[in-house]
């Protein structure tokens, strides 16, 4: 074990949260060390983000290019595969990084390798390969950027049947020819999308009585009609009671709670996530092994004065972008708290401020058709005591979606706080709706009262003009 290393700033996980507060925390003069026990760029880089979406771009660009005339007829054959895997290699820089690692050296940071845990406050302990150990003691604080992993239910025989999670299907070499995919939230919606128009047989199980569950009830309608069209066999209310898989190769069986059996080639359960907390040395310092974090709305740890928790692990939203965006107020708070500066003593970017909003968060999910959402659906709304208005506009009436493709299908909805006049919500779900969805976004974030949007003129003939009809209805409602 070497002798201490001091740093303003130590930051546990080298994803996008990571990096985002390294870079802060550098362009201010704090010294900054990083840990990453896997590849810099995080589970974004390298089994999420990029590849899933490197896989569904030649997909949904294909299904738009059917549904175009002067193209359908052009477009009809399969996709190429091969081309598409290799895309998908590409952005995935073939699961190197060496130029992430080469941009975190950019600023300044010190990157170490290895294993990285807490050993009591403000002290973490870096377990490097060939038994070297490194202990980085911070000044300031330690931020806590290690995201959150797949899990797996427990089932009889799934240990043994080698499944898929996210990693394994976004990183897939082949494609199966049958695929049983578990969960219809956004990863398993994703893949079955993607999979079943890469030359797969798609069966979807999903327990509840729908997809996508946490998203206005029409838009899961919309995806489930799109990908039964597409082939895939999606069963809703299924449950899977065992999986059996000899030797953990060859055809795998599920097992349903009716006593049904389902075959495939592979099973993909996509079914939740656990902070990635459970080895990191939190009960060093009073906290519970593999637990989400708690934290404030600077994201530091409610329970401590120095620990933050960044991302993923304080379950607040589990997005990359909002991991980026919380690394920036985190950041700004650490710097503050570094300073002695007030922490809600501004500049014009707002840089000292504590404003980890968490109520109105953008998603898109790229399915075909998109959907895309921001801040609260109709339920959540209510469930809060909102009391609101939900507008609901068909987007196949609006001329852009007409133009964008023939037998466009989609919907619109915009939540209206009916006492302070302004959006609270907004979601899409057709063809191209997740480039709509930024504008949702500062209506909602900015607050912009209704009477202020007839003011925002969507120019014709787009998708966006759907903002039109929504506030005519909202008008004639």
């Amino acid at each position: 074990m070497t002798e201490p290393v001091v740093y303003d700033v130590v930051v546990l996980g080298a994803g996008p949260t990571g990096e985002n507060v390294a870079d802060r925390l550098r362009a201010a003069g704090l010294s900054t060390a990083v840990v990453e026990s896997e590849l810099v760029g995080g589970e974004c880089s390298y089994w999420a983000c990029m590849p899933s979406k490197a896989l569904l771009r030649p997909v949904i660009a294909q299904a738009d290019a059917r549904r175009t005339a002067g193209l359908s007829g052009s477009v009809q054959g399969p996709l190429d595969t091969a081309a598409v895997l290799r895309h998908r290699d590409d952005f995935t820089s073939h699961w190197k990084d060496d130029g992430q690692v080469a941009w975190l050296e950019t600023t300044g940071a010190r990157l170490y390798r290895g294993r990285g845990r807490l050993q009591g406050p403000k002290t973490v302990v870096v377990d490097a390969p060939g038994n070297e150990q490194h202990v980085l003691t911070a000044r300031h604080a330690v931020a806590v950027c290690t995201g959150s992993r797949a899990v797996l239910p427990d089932l009889p025989g799934l240990a043994g049947a080698k499944p898929w999670t996210s990693r394994e299907a976004t990183s897939a070499t082949t494609v199966p020819g049958r695929l049983a995919v578990v969960g219809g939230g956004v990863v398993g919606v994703e893949m079955a999308t993607a999979f079943q128009a890469l030359g797969s047989q798609v069966t979807l199980l999903v327990r509840g009585d729908g997809l996508l569950p946490r998203m206005e009830p029409f838009v899961g309608e919309h995806i489930a009609a799109a990908l039964t069209r597409a082939g895939a066999d999606l069963r809703t209310n299924t449950s899977v009671t065992a999986v059996e898989r000899d030797n953990g190769t060859g055809p795998v069986t599920l097992v349903l709670g009716d006593g049904s059996r389902v075959e495939a080639d592979e099973v993909l359960f996509a079914t939740g996530r656990a902070p990635r907390t459970d080895d990191i040395g939190l009960p060093s310092v009073g906290l519970e092994n593999g637990s989400w974090l708690s934290v404030d709305d600077t994201c530091r740890v409610e329970s401590s004065n120095w620990l933050y928790g960044v991302g993923d692990v304080n379950h607040r939203a589990l997005l990359t972008h909002q991991g980026k965006y919380q690394a920036r107020i985190a950041a700004a708070a650490i710097i503050a708290r570094a300073q002695g500066v007030p922490l809600l003593e501004t500049d014009r970017w707002g840089a000292h401020a504590a404003t980890a909003d968490h109520a109105a968060v953008p998603q898109v999910v790229f399915t075909d058709p998109e959907a895309a959402a921001v801040g609260l659906s109709l339920a959540d709304a209510e469930a809060a005591g909102l009391r609101v208005r939900a507008v609901d506009y068909d987007l196949a009436s609006v001329a852009g979606a007409s133009l964008y493709v023939n037998d466009y299908r989609g919907h619109a909805r915009m939540i209206v706080d009916l006492d302070r006049s302004i959006l609270v919500g907004a979601t899409f779900v057709g063809p191209g709706v997740g480039e709509l969805l930024h504008s949702a976004t500062v209506a909602v974030v900015g607050e912009v009262p209704i009477e202020r949007l007839w003011h925002a003129v969507p120019a014709y003939p787009t998708i966006s003009e759907v903002w039109l009809r929504l506030l005519e209805a909202f008008r004639e409602g």
